[in-house]
């Protein structure tokens, strides 16, 4: 399992969770947005730009979902990641989630200056928050009222990783 950059083969993977309310699970449909979100956003700059991006996770030729991530400001001098992910129903309980945020985190760390990381998921999603804690998130606390989904307002649970918090990746072992 790894993560890589979008494919143009890829758009329809990734339009798939802007259509299908089936695909992209009860806590991350919002409503029918544009198919051609994803498609036009590849053009302008394949969904790698300096505040944000997605990437692909797959294993080999098979697409699994995708992580993003975007930038936002803490102060005017500093700044973080937020991250997400959506996986596809056929790939999701299988610690491929887990894998996908820590190889994220991992990535972001290690090509940009930031000293933090967070990520939040609706108080439900009780996968999601395991999925974050085992690859290395704190939870820090109760966002009250703050998602808007399927016709009321949410909590969400917070969780951040500091570049500090950062394990040795198991799967490189002692030769990284």
């Amino acid at each position: 399992m790894a993560l890589r950059p979008v494919y143009e083969d890829d758009l329809p993977v990734l339009e798939r969770f802007l259509t299908d309310p089936e695909v992209a699970t009860p806590f991350q449909w919002f409503g029918w947005k544009d198919p051609s979100l994803f498609r036009r956003r590849w053009q302008e700059d394949g969904l790698l730009g300096e505040d944000g991006g997605q990437l692909m996770v797959a294993s080999g030729a098979q697409a699994h979902g995708f992580v993003a991530w975007r930038k936002q400001f803490s102060s005017r001098t500093s700044q973080y990641w937020v991250v997400g992910i959506q996986l596809l129903p056929e790939s999701r309980g299988r610690g491929i989630g887990t894998r996908a945020q820590e190889l994220l985190v991992r990535h972001l760390f290690a090509h940009t200056q930031v000293q933090r990381i967070q990520a939040d998921t609706d108080v439900d999603n009780v996968a999601e928050q395991r999925a974050l804690e085992k690859a290395g998130f704190t939870r820090e606390g109760t966002l009250r009222d703050f998602v808007f989904r399927d016709g009321r307002w949410r909590d969400c649970v917070l969780y951040s990783i500091l570049r500090g918090d950062l394990a040795e990746d198991p799967a490189e072992g002692a030769s990284a």
